[in-house]
């Protein structure tokens, strides 16, 4: 049974991992801004709990202009020190760098693949391993932790639910990538 789930059901007080878990861990995303705000939610929880994250997912989004991608990418010295200044989100210079680079990166990749979710559907299936290179081939700070889970929480890699957990179910009729693919790493 997957322990996000278990965690879930034993922390039923936890209404920020709950809605996490019941509304957007797993499902599909489509959009190249929300799955550049997953990315980014998933480097920055890196040596913290999830928790932390959820709680302050908020401040996030408008500390990162919703996580534009384009407004992202053109940020600047002036931007980085409003980010590091700010203490509604993670104050990590590494982790502010990599979310800036990661834009531009992602933005590089469209005159081939038309957006990120190209991107990851060119490449899909592959092993939570080929997309741990992968990944650190093409972005910063994308360890294998980072990886596996991001692609868990956006619906390319099986694991998001068990499959006694009723949100499985909710998940499987948006038909997520794993499902469309033999890749079930």
């Amino acid at each position: 049974m997957n322990p996000y789930c278990d965690y879930c059901n034993a922390h039923p007080e936890d209404t920020y991992n709950r809605d996490y878990h019941d509304s957007e861990y797993g499902f599909p995303i489509t959009d190249d801004n929300l799955l550049f705000e997953r990315l980014i939610l998933e480097i920055n929880q890196a040596g913290l709990s999830w928790i932390t994250i959820l709680k302050k997912a908020e401040n996030f989004r408008r500390a990162y202009d919703g996580f534009d991608l384009e407004t992202v990418a053109g940020y600047g010295e002036m931007e980085i020190a409003r980010l590091l200044g700010d203490a509604g989100i993670i104050r990590n210079r590494l982790k502010v760098n990599a979310a800036i680079e990661n834009a531009k990166r992602i933005r590089a990749l469209y005159p081939e693949y038309g957006s990120f979710k190209g991107w990851l559907d060119a490449h899909h299936p592959l092993s939570k391993e080929e997309w741990t290179k992968l990944f650190k081939k093409t972005f910063l700070f994308t360890g294998g932790e980072i990886v596996g889970e991001f692609l868990m929480s956006a619906g390319y890699l099986l694991g998001a639910h068990s499959e006694d957990c009723p949100i499985f179910a909710q998940v499987a009729q948006k038909s997520p990538a794993w499902m469309t693919t033999a890749g079930r790493e």
